[in-house]
């Protein structure tokens, strides 16, 4: 199946979600998520119009990101080793894996130095998987008054996993379960302003996190492929 051709079905898809649980289509961002596809493929990505890219480590993605960043909207979806701030501050429109303070820290020095402010979702292990990076749900709270104290992050979100060896109506509670943190984060008021983005559901199971209130799928393999 060609690029184009897995950009419509995703898209027939999420429409499809939209419609069985009363959305707008309007609300769901699509996410390509290239790290496992070639600087070329990447750039057939954008030429389709998928304007939001997703990598997770620097590394791998500085070619693509040199060639390309001027193009589209660019996301940091894995998980950030405090050290490597410093090659991904300014480079990345969202960081979506801000999960413990010392890497809250860190990013705000960062951000302060270039005169900035980095928009930054708060990631959750939701599922408790061990294998799952993320803050516990039951300091999630006592984080973000810590979060909030920063002078150069905004938050924009919450994300999370569900477990890949689910099935994909069995990750509904998962992705319910950030959906309800993120509403009790805003009734608390504990940022200054409205947090909005869900950012959860991969190729197996984003219909179903659609369907429970997610804004950015994170989309690999159903929609760019893999490459050797």
């Amino acid at each position: 199946m060609t690029l184009l051709a897995r950009k419509e079905e995703v898209e027939a898809r999420v429409a499809a979600a939209c419609q069985r649980s009363g959305r707008n289509e309007n609300e769901i961002k699509i996410i390509a998520v290239t790290k496992y596809v070639s600087l070329e493929t990447t750039r057939s990505v954008l030429d389709t119009g998928l304007l939001h890219i997703g990598e997770n480590r620097w590394q791998d993605v500085k070619p693509k990101w040199e060639a390309l960043h001027d193009r589209g909207t660019w996301h940091f979806i894995g998980h950030l080793q405090t050290n490597k701030v410093k090659d991904v501050i300014g480079k990345f429109a969202y960081i979506h894996s801000l999960d413990r303070m010392s890497l809250a820290k860190e990013l705000d020095k960062q951000a302060a130095a270039l005169g900035m402010k980095v928009n930054c979702l708060l990631q959750v292990n939701i599922s408790g998987e061990e294998s799952k990076y993320g803050m516990d749900p039951e300091h999630f709270f006592e984080f973000a008054e810590e979060v909030s104290k920063l002078q150069h992050i905004h938050i924009s979100g919450l994300m999370t996993m569900a477990p890949y060896e689910m099935e994909a109506d069995a990750t509904r509670p998962v992705f319910r379960g950030l959906r309800e943190l993120r509403d009790r984060l805003n009734e608390r008021s504990i940022f200054p302003y409205e947090i909005k983005e869900l950012s959860m559901g991969m190729s197996g199971d984003f219909e179903v996190a659609i369907e429970e209130g997610a804004t950015w799928v994170r989309l690999g393999t159903v929609l760019v492929g893999k490459e050797a």
